[in-house]
């Protein structure tokens, strides 16, 4: 049955499961406490996907068609916790509201349905279609749970299967895998996209610790090109879900490839991360550019620096009119994601996000902003043209619900000082957040910020990301959904995104810290999805 997911936000649900995934280990101590305090809580979000029950994970497959766009998902949709992997579905008009449909891609005999892509065919090159309807082809990995228990290399391979109603339904190929698995173990999540010179498509594919890409004529035939990775970029654990696309430089013009590669664990702040290469491609191999040829620690070309956006990739198919590479992920971290609050659902995606790449010196970096579908959703606005503000000064009003709102302003003329903001509510949860300009640092601290926990490395410690901008002033977007912040920095320049489980709705933000200052262009968005 269709839900509309936005429109029953407000739904209660009971308390978790005291159980760890991990050992099938009992919770006790604090956590009793914690379970008995949230039993009345709703965490399920105002704008931002979740599936109506079950787990959720990496998104996948996503298409744009006729106006609608699609999202696909790993879901196990009998259990909150990771499990035998389906692909769950939902569709969109406009990429805020989300309407779930049924689940797209169910495990058979080859095994579960892990991570991959959808891309229309419009020339037919499959020969799948009809003859009236393109047909949209999804590739994606087949994992073979006994094959792996047995002790085997070769359990994961690349399947397809094919709609002829746009996404609706769709049929798995008789011939099944496409491409065979050649004796490794973590070979997987296939990301395809049509390389219009060579008029051939491109896979790239995660394997172990590099991206191997592949190229076929008709999606049905693949044929290794080459490998990239093994010495560049973040090593701390596997790659995973990547993503190979052009992008256009908005300051010259000049067309460049970007890499997403996802990474687990090893992210900046500890856990899941994704991080991005940028360089050319000839439809056979990848060759970044020199400034991103760092290995390790000083690597520091990541999508997002806060804990909770993971193994994001782009919509196929968006229209040259549209001309936008729109950007969505999974909101959690492997560290924590089977633990968190919630007992119907679990997870949830971020905000869509426009991806623009910008010159950094003489290299090139991503900057992110929500998609601009969200303005449609604002039904009241504040605005103020400057602020002194100082300790305990609200920035917002107590007609503002920080559960669904969205605010931007700027911090003019820094000094060598802390800017630091808190949100609040009636029982003491506070989520601080800001600017340390003495060590040209954002953070994000969720210690105190409710329900922790769940989990030790939850808060073990606050997340950083160094400012790389040299201006004076400081642009600041936040985008707030009841249990998420996402932080957009020199206009998406730096991003921080994470979760948090209030015991209850956070009321107020305010300024914290003995140093007063200025920000100007206040902007205090209310949304609303009713």
């Amino acid at each position: 049955m269709k839900k509309l997911i936005l429109i029953s936000a407000f739904s209660l649900f009971s308390a978790p499961v005291l159980v760890s995934c991990q050992g099938g280990k009992e919770n006790t101590g604090d956590k009793t406490e914690e379970v008995a305090i949230q039993s009345d809580l709703d965490f399920r979000p105002n704008f931002h996907f979740t599936p109506d029950s079950g787990w959720m994970n990496d998104p996948n497959g996503m298409f744009y068609l006729d106006g609608t766009y699609h999202l696909f998902f790993q879901h196990n949709p009998d259990d909150n916790v990771w499990g035998p992997m389906h692909w769950g579905h939902a569709t969109s008009t406009d990429l805020i509201t989300w309407e779930e449909q049924p689940i797209a891609l169910e495990p058979d005999e080859h095994g579960t349905i892990f991570s991959g892509s959808a891309v229309v065919d419009h020339n037919n090159t499959s020969g799948l279609g009809d003859g009236n309807t393109p047909p949209v082809i999804a590739i994606f990995t087949y994992h073979d749970a006994e094959a792996a228990d047995a002790g085997e290399d070769d359990f994961q391979t690349q399947g397809i299967a094919y709609s002829l109603d746009k996404g609706q339904t769709w049929t798995k190929y008789e011939q099944n895998p496409v491409l065979p698995n050649p004796g490794i173990k973590d070979f997987r999540d296939p990301k395809v996209n049509w390389y219009e010179e060579d008029q051939k498509w491109v896979m790239a594919l995660a394997v172990q610790d590099h991206i191997s890409f592949y190229s076929s004529p008709n999606l049905l035939e693949w044929e290794r090109e080459s490998d990239f990775g093994q010495n560049m970029g973040a090593h701390g654990g596997v790659w995973e879900c990547p993503d190979l696309f052009r992008m256009t430089v908005e300051e010259t013009g000049e067309e460049k490839w970007v890499l997403l590669v996802s990474i687990n664990p090893g992210g900046p702040n500890g856990g899941s991360a994704t991080q991005y290469f940028v360089g050319d491609f000839n439809g056979t191999t990848f060759t970044p550019d020199e400034s991103l040829n760092k290995i390790g620690e000083e690597h520091d070309y990541w999508i997002d620096f806060g804990k909770d956006n993971y193994a994001g990739v782009t919509w196929s198919n968006i229209p040259e009119t549209d001309g936008r590479d729109i950007f969505i992920g999974w909101m959690s971290n492997w560290q924590y994601a089977n633990e968190v609050p919630t007992e119907q659902w679990r997870s949830t995606m971020t905000v869509p996000r426009n991806l623009k790449l910008k010159t950094d010196g003489d290299s090139y970096k991503i900057y992110s902003s929500p998609v601009k579908e969200l303005d449609k959703y604002i039904v009241n606005t504040i605005e103020k043209r400057e602020m002194q503000v100082s300790e305990g000064t609200a920035i917002t009003t107590d007609s503002i619900n920080l559960a669904k709102a969205h605010l931007t302003f700027d911090i003019t003329n820094l000094e060598d000082k802390t800017y630091e903001f808190a949100l609040l509510n009636s029982v003491g949860d506070t989520l601080k957040f800001g600017y340390d300009h003495n060590d040209k640092q954002f953070y994000v601290n969720r210690k105190n910020s409710g329900l922790t926990g769940f989990s030790e490395t939850f808060t073990e410690k606050k997340s950083t990301a160094t400012r790389t901008s040299k201006s004076e002033n400081l642009p600041v977007e936040i985008i707030l959904d009841k249990t998420s912040i996402e932080l957009f920095y020199d206009n998406g320049e730096t991003v921080m995104t994470e979760i948090f489980f209030p015991r209850r709705p956070f009321e107020t933000l305010k300024v914290v810290g003995d140093d007063s200052f200025i920000i100007e262009n206040v902007k205090i968005n209310q949304l609303t999805l009713n």
